[in-house]
């Protein structure tokens, strides 16, 4: 049987940043390429570990990981702080590992760039789940063509180019601030956007109550784009955290 044009092959770095041994060998043995991509896959899955914010930031640097794995509680320094300077430069997925549970902690670590979040102690069913996502999502973005700039999602289309949105076919009108807030959660599907990183997108970096002016504006644009705004389907909350957009979100029971 001919192999599906759809698997991956070729290969992958994926990076451990952990100061404790065990945990980065738990990681390492649970990256596998079948784990990741299925029998069928033909992907060199390569794992290379950094004990300390220097060596990892040193490894992103050179090694330009597809993923990186990090940990909070580093030696040398913290990792907000790593996650922040190898933002600036690599757009590869950051998912964290923590012992704190703290949502404040979580919301700055999205803020600074990072991906996902998952707490200690964790099953690798999850953490491998969670690595798959990150990497599905990274080589979508990686063939999407900039020019493809129409979003479909249940009845409702945006064009984002053009600045227009229907609904069953009917234009739906929207306010500039609407339509920016609404291109910013589109913009980023299934991915968590903090309060702070929602305000700036659509508001800039000014002073302001973020909470509260994304509550009244997402309630606006719920009660345009969702059959039920009280029970919203594609524009989920997180408690304390910020929006997420699901534009495969099945109808409320």
């Amino acid at each position: 049987m001919p192999r599906d044009p759809q698997t991956p092959t070729g290969s992958l770095t994926i990076l451990v940043i952990d100061d404790e041994p065990q945990i980065r060998r738990l990681v390492s043995n649970a990256l596998t390429p079948i784990a990741l991509f299925g029998v069928d896959a033909v992907v060199d899955v390569r794992v290379i570990e950094a004990a300390t914010a220097a060596e990892g930031i040193d490894a992103a640097a050179a090694e330009l990981p597809a993923l990186i794995v990090l940990d909070l509680g580093l030696p040398d320094r913290p990792g907000l702080d790593v996650c922040r300077e190898v933002r600036r430069w690599s757009a590869a997925p950051i998912l964290v590992l923590s012992a704190r549970h703290q949502d404040t902690e979580k919301v700055a670590l999205l803020d600074a760039g990072a991906d996902d979040y998952l707490t200690k102690p964790f099953s690798t069913v999850e953490f491998v789940a969670r690595v798959r996502a990150q990497l599905r999502r990274a080589r979508a973005g990686a063939t999407t063509s900039v020019a493809s700039v129409v979003v479909r999602f249940g009845d409702t289309t945006v064009d984002l180019q053009l600045r227009r949105v229907e609904r069953d076919g009917a234009l739906l009108h929207l306010t500039p601030t609407e339509f920016a807030l609404l291109r910013a959660l589109v913009s980023h599907p299934r991915q968590t956007l903090t309060h702070r990183q929602l305000f700036t997108a659509v508001w800039g970096n000014v002073e302001g109550d973020a909470q509260q002016y994304l509550r009244v504006y997402v309630g606006h644009l719920r009660r345009k784009i969702e059959r039920d705004p009280v029970r919203p389907r594609y524009i989920q909350t997180e408690a304390g955290v910020g929006y997420r957009f699901e534009p495969d979100a099945p109808p409320a029971a």
